[in-house]
């Protein structure tokens, strides 16, 4: 890592460990997509998973919105489900519905048909491309590296697919708790393992995407969910301790108090949760990011400008990633997510001069 240029934004980092910033930082969840004009060019000529796996494309797919919006991080264009896919199943991406495996984990003897993989070359198109990625943004901001949780992905791995209640998953839950397990912790090794190496190949920031914990009561998010998502942040506290670990347990609003007790020197918020009373149960354990409701950016700039000002007083200036409360929408328009970026940026910057000390 020692090759890569220095940083002149460092300011998510420095934000995830809870230091005075001059300003908020920002970026936005799937900022790299289907939004965008020039993503759709790429994707013309190139089905999903072929720029997921070509190095070069990636890249160029990851650095678009940091070519048109002053963002303060770039993330790597990839998908949680590459991890499925190393372990042996099969994942297309179908055009209108989105993730399909054609033959899912059915019951506890299909664990039988998983393999052990090896991130460092069965995922070797991800690291080329956060390696290259991280070359060409030439310092201009960190680069964010991630994974899905073993929960969210063991769930996609027996659903088949997207779902309303994932029931075929959380059955096994109930009704397969040891084979559950053992499940979740082969996930959770190659997730080590797949974060290590990415941070290794350049990531600066790692998140891990519990997209589906909210579907989870408590008791089985303490179980099932939790444990893992807290040895992923051990591991990696104790190979990187300089990066920062970040979780997003969607819709897990139970979840909080516990998740601040882990490693993750960030808890990021989906749109639902309320950052005042987020702050009041987290305290000093942990940075928050988020956590604007993506829908927000449908509205005109004046009103982004105004739900950005809200957001920005309930987190305070100090420990808060600016973000959206899950992804960007396909059919939204980039001149209103440059609205919420320069609002942010605008924005924490009144309020910081705002309440500085006369004469400072």
């Amino acid at each position: 890592m020692s090759s890569f240029p220095p940083l002149t934004n460092d300011l998510l980092l420095r934000a995830a460990r809870q230091e005075p910033i001059p300003r908020t930082p920002v970026w936005m969840m799937r900022q790299a997509g289907r939004y965008l004009p020039e993503y759709q060019a790429v994707r013309s000529t190139h089905e999903f998973f072929d720029v997921v796996r070509t190095p070069a494309l990636a890249a160029e797919v990851t650095l678009q919105p940091v070519e048109r919006f002053p963002i303060d991080a770039a993330i790597i264009f990839s998908d949680i489900l590459v991890i499925p896919q190393v372990l042996g199943l099969e994942v297309q991406m179908v055009k209108g519905k989105g993730p399909h495996f054609p033959d899912p984990l059915a019951e506890p003897a299909d664990l039988s048909r998983l393999r052990t993989p090896d991130p460092a070359t069965d995922l070797d198109y991800v690291l080329e491309a956060l390696t290259l990625t991280r070359q060409r943004l030439n310092g201009r901001c960190p680069l964010i590296g991630f994974s899905g949780a073993p929960w969210t992905l063991m769930a996609y791995s027996i659903e088949g697919g997207g779902s309303k209640n994932f029931s075929a998953s959380k059955r096994w839950l109930y009704r397969y708790p040891e084979a559950s397990h053992e499940l979740l912790q082969r996930i959770t090794d190659t997730v080590i393992d797949y974060l290590d190496h990415q941070i290794q190949a350049g990531a600066q920031y790692v998140q891990v995407f519990d997209s589906w914990a909210g579907l989870l009561p408590q008791p089985l998010f303490e179980t099932f969910a939790l444990p893992y998502l807290a040895q992923i942040a051990e591991a990696l506290t104790e190979r990187h301790p300089d990066v920062p670990r970040v979780v997003f347990a969607k819709g897990a609003h139970y979840a909080l108090d516990a998740l601040a007790d882990t490693d993750y020197s960030v808890i990021s918020l989906d749109w639902t949760m309320d950052p005042a009373e987020a702050r009041a149960t987290v305290g000093s354990r942990a940075a928050l990011q988020g956590n604007l409701d993506p829908s927000a950016l449908y509205a005109t700039p004046d009103d982004i400008r105004a739900q950005v000002r809200r957001m920005l007083d309930a987190f305070g200036p100090t420990g808060h990633i600016a973000n959206l409360g899950h992804g960007m929408h396909p059919d939204h328009q980039p001149a209103h997510a440059g609205a919420f970026v320069d609002a942010v940026h605008a924005i924490s910057e009144e309020l910081r001069a705002a309440d500085a000390p006369a004469g400072g």
